[in-house]
Parts: C-alpha cells; sequence; structure tokens
C-alpha cells in the first residue's frame, strides 16, 4: 500500500513514521516548503522525533514529502492531520480542513480512501468534507472513493507508550468504507477499533478530550478550595490515588495548553447549539480552566508584596514555555497567558525553557515571536515562575535561590527558602 499523509505536524510526522516502519511508502504533504525540505534531508524540526529516525525511512525510500498535492493521485489511501483550532468567541475553525479538502479533490480518483484525523465536532467528515470532496472531484463517497474518520490519539514525549500499541478508532460512512480504513491502520498498529460511523468516531476523541478538561477543572477548583482552607491539594490526591479502584488521579496547574484539551471541549459545545442542547458541564470546565492562569498572576502579586514590592516593575522568570513536559510543543501553552497577564501589568517577563530555545510565530501571541531563552540563574529576577514541570526543574537545586519560586505543577524537588505552590 501506498500512502499520503497530509499535514507532517505533531500529528502527522509520527503517524508517518509509523506507517514507515511497518514498511509502507508514506508520501508526506504540508504547506510548508521547508518542512518538506527538512524531511527530504533527513532532517527533524520536532524535538521528541530524532533525526535519525527520519533519515532512517528516507534513506530506505520509505518517505518523501512535497507540498505537491497532485502527486496524491498514485496513492491507496489520504490521511488529512491538519489542525482545527478556535476563532474569537470559541468557534470552530475548520479553515484548514476545508482548505485540504478543495485541495484533495480535483486529484481524487476511483478507488481511493479518504480519512480524516483532525479533532471536529460530529458530522464534519461525512457531510462538510464530504461535500467539498464531491463537488470538487465529481466522485461519489462510499460508491466512487472511501471516507472514513479516525481520531488521532498522540501524546508527545510519553515513551512509556509506543505508538503501534495505541489503539485506533476507525468510523467509515459505509460499512466498506471503514473496513476499508480497518486494513489500512492494521499495517500500522496492533489493534484497530471500527465503530459504527464517522460520527461515532469524531464523538469518541470529543469524549476522551472532554474526560481529560473535565477532571482538571475538578482538581483546579479544588485546589483554590483546599488552599482557602489550609489544606494541601496534592497531598491529598496522593493520598486518594492509593485508592485501587474507582478513582483515577489528575493535577491543577496554570492552565491548560496543548492543542486538544483547550480547544476540543468547545467543538462539541458549539455544535451542541445547533440541536438545541446545553452543554453546561463542559462550558463550566472550560471557564474554571481559563481563569487558572489570573489566578496564579493574583497570587505572584500576592508573594511579591509579601517581599515588598509592587507587581509593576517587577522582574519575572517564567520557567518553562512548552505546555506539557519534555517537548518543544508551546501551542495553546499557559505559559503565553501569564505572559500576557503579567506584562499587562507592569511586569517584565524573561523565560526559560531548554526546549523552546526561541519562541516562534503563534496564531495567539505573534508578538512574542523571536524572544530568546534566558539562563536558568536568579541573577536579574525578582520571583521565578514554574509553569512546566520538565526534568530539568525536578532535578535543578533551587535551594540557593534568594528569590522567591512559585511552583504551579510541585515539580521542585530541592526548593529554595521562599518556595510557593499556586
Amino acid at each position: 500500500m501506498k500512502i499520503a499523509i497530509i499535514g507532517m505536524g505533531y500529528v502527522g510526522l509520527p503517524l508517518a513514521l509509523r506507517f514507515a516502519q511497518a514498511g509502507v511508502d508514506v508520501l508526506g504533504l504540508d504547506v510548508d516548503a521547508e518542512k518538506c525540505a527538512a524531511l527530504n534531508a533527513g532532517r527533524s524540526y520536532i524535538k521528541h522525533i530524532p533525526a535519525e529516525s527520519v533519515a532512517a525511512f528516507r534513506t530506505g525510500g520509505l518517505l518523501e514529502a512535497t507540498t505537491d498535492f497532485a502527486r496524491v493521485s498514485g496513492r491507496d489511501a489520504i490521511i488529512i492531520c491538519v489542525p482545527t483550532p478556535l476563532k474569537a468567541g470559541r468557534e470552530p475553525d475548520l479553515s484548514y480542513v476545508f482548505g485540504t479538502g478543495e485541495k484533495l479533490a480535483p486529484h481524487l480518483q476511483r478507488g481511493q480512501l479518504v480519512v480524516l484525523e483532525s479533532t471536529t465536532y460530529p458530522g464534519t467528515t461525512d457531510t462538510d468534507l464530504r461535500a467539498i470532496l464531491e463537488r470538487g472531484s465529481g466522485l461519489v463517497a462510499g460508491r466512487d472513493f472511501h471516507l472514513a474518520y479516525s481520531p488521532e490519539r498522540e501524546d508527545p514525549g510519553n515513551r512509556a507508550v509506543e505508538a503501534r500499541r495505541i489503539p485506533k478508532v476507525v468510523g467509515g460512512l459505509t460499512p466498506a468504507c471503514r473496513d476499508r480504513a480497518t486494513a489500512c491502520y492494521s499495517l500500522a498498529v496492533e489493534r484497530v477499533v471500527p465503530v459504527s460511523s464517522c460520527r461515532a468516531a469524531e464523538a469518541t476523541k470529543l469524549l476522551e478530550n472532554i474526560f481529560r478538561s473535565v477532571n482538571i477543572a475538578l482538581v483546579n477548583e479544588l485546589k483554590t478550595v483546599y488552599t482557602a482552607m489550609g489544606v494541601d491539594v496534592w497531598e491529598v490526591i496522593e493520598a486518594a490515588k492509593t485508592k485501587p479502584f474507582g478513582f483515577m488521579p489528575f493535577y491543577p496547574g496554570p492552565g491548560l495548553g496543548g492543542h486538544c484539551i483547550p480547544i476540543d471541549p468547545f467543538y462539541l459545545a458549539w455544535k451542541a447549539r445547533e440541536f438545541g442542547q446545553p452543554t453546561r458541564f463542559i462550558e463550566l470546565a472550560g471557564e474554571i480552566n481559563s481563569a487558572m492562569p489570573a489566578l496564579v498572576v493574583k497570587s505572584v502579586e500576592e508573594i511579591l508584596a509579601e517581599q515588598g514590592r509592587p507587581l509593576r516593575g517587577a522582574r519575572i522568570l517564567l520557567l518553562g514555555l512548552a505546555y506539557k513536559p519534555e517537548v518543544d510543543d508551546d501551542r495553546e501553552s499557559p505559559a503565553y497567558a501569564l505572559m500576557k497577564l503579567l506584562e499587562a501589568q507592569g511586569a517584565s517577563v524573561a523565560y526559560h525553557d531548554p526546549h523552546v530555545p526561541v519562541i516562534r510565530p503563534t496564531r495567539e501571541y505573534p508578538q512574542y515571536a523571536g524572544r530568546r531563552s534566558a539562563l536558568l540563574a536568579p541573577e536579574g529576577s525578582d520571583l521565578a515562575l514554574l509553569v512546566t514541570a520538565h526534568q530539568v526543574y525536578r532535578d535543578h537545586d533551587f535551594s540557593g535561590w534568594a528569590i522567591p519560586l512559585v511552583d504551579t505543577r510541585n515539580c521542585a524537588t530541592r526548593p529554595p527558602a521562599k518556595y510557593f505552590r499556586a
């Protein structure tokens, strides 16, 4: 089988390597010519993906990258892995999916399989994307070509779980579409989980991420309640997780990050309004999680006041810019929200992150592009704010730091005398 994967980012590239590892001929497509050039030169632009992996499959002839959509015509399957962000007002932005469909449609051939992996609301694949593909190709989905949805399941930086062992959920427009997609993914993963429809598969992905969003919101709210009561929420969680049934630990933090959990719940909330269905639980969780950066900044302001200085004019060192440990992925990172709030109140903010040496352009915070990581040292700062639980911070000896350290992740193992959790 020869496949094409559209979108060589944090989802598409690992998927391409997984298929290549299984001996499948993979063509990667991306609108970014620099990414394609890097892959064709055997280089990786994602920190947790070693260049050796890219180079090996490139040398072996199983991986090639291009910006030319016309080349999908020679492929048996085409998998779409493009971003699905939010617009202002928390409305879905499916422009990347629809734009990809429009570019793909003129080159679609009879018998090909098209799979969408991008997270979205139920109905996107079998209505919106289907219409675009049929209109642009003159072919009929389910008769002339196969159409399916299979949600991505990526956990960047988690080396404990092999990609081939992560079960793949698959739903098709028709049973034949589902079976074709199942056969395709069975080449790369050990277990495929067929479901009844594209919509069931789309809803599965939303459930997975809403589950996390709601439970994180719960512990974030409990953190504020328990702190007011003088109870250490981290101690409580550690004690509770000793229960061998009926409990799963989630941890508080400075806000949500990544391209899934802060965004995906609002895709369902938006679509539910079309059916007149309220999603109060989901939206409340979103409000609680979105409020966390402001609560952290308030704590920073109070801690600085105890040290006899105002937040305005204070020099803050953020420790960690990536949204999760040991990756260079800074999409939707709460560090940006913290940076913006602190600077809006007159603070001067620098950051340190060994995985993000330079801030790349982002959709929401283009003003920070080009900033460089500072030294991991207290000199020149009035307070350090630990945002991401990178291993370097777990290992670092902060005990000699004279400035306050505000830890939002319960991360520091050798804290300074002025140590606070927020």
